[in-house]
């Protein structure tokens, strides 16, 4: 029953949905600052090609040359083992790391589909309205509750009937049987 149970609550499960919906609305949300950066490459893209062409390839593939060559001379093929071994415990520890960090995005983006959906439904306005009256209760309500609770629990008071107990029923499939038995 336990599968049983485990695939009901995955199918009924609306936090994935959610997660559709917040990605979903957090996409439009980055669409809408594209044109934005578009506007801002095309004034950055000049200045940037410019300074593409002037620059000498010669300086470059030396820089380039010199950062390999550095690289390459601090490699000790004797600490290579033990380099490798310590990359994969933090790798272990990194990967970890990113399985909570991700969780918590997932279940940020699960929250904030939650949202979209209230607000493209129009629930939030509602909700809100709800938290105001529970705050904030009317004082005619309040008036009205308060005489309503008075009657009823002088009434109480009044009356206290007997406790009774729930009549037995008989079964009728033993009479049945008698009864054929008795036919016999």
């Amino acid at each position: 029953m336990a599968i049983a149970d485990d695939l009901k609550k995955t199918l009924t499960d609306p936090t994935p949905l959610y997660f559709a919906a917040g990605t979903a609305d957090l996409a439009v949300q980055q669409a809408k600052k594209v044109p934005e950066l578009i506007e801002q490459l095309r004034a950055e893209a000049p200045a940037r090609i410019e300074a593409v062409k002037n620059t000498d390839p010669k300086a470059v593939q030396d820089a380039v040359t010199a950062k390999v060559a550095e690289v390459l001379g601090a490699i000790d093929p004797k600490k290579i083992g033990e380099t490798a071994q310590d990359l994969a415990l933090r790798g272990v520890g990194v990967a970890a790391e990113y399985a909570v960090r991700a969780k918590e995005t997932y279940d940020k983006v699960a929250e904030h589909g939650e949202q979209a959906v209230r607000a493209w439904r129009g629930e939030v306005s509602e909700e809100i309205v709800d938290i105001a009256v529970v705050v904030e209760p009317r004082p005619e309500r309040k008036a009205e509750a308060e005489e309503a609770a008075e009657p009823a629990a002088e009434a109480a008071a009044d009356e206290q009937p007997a406790a009774r107990k729930p009549a037995t029923r008989k079964s009728t499939a033993k009479k049945a049987v008698v009864t054929a038995d008795d036919a016999s």
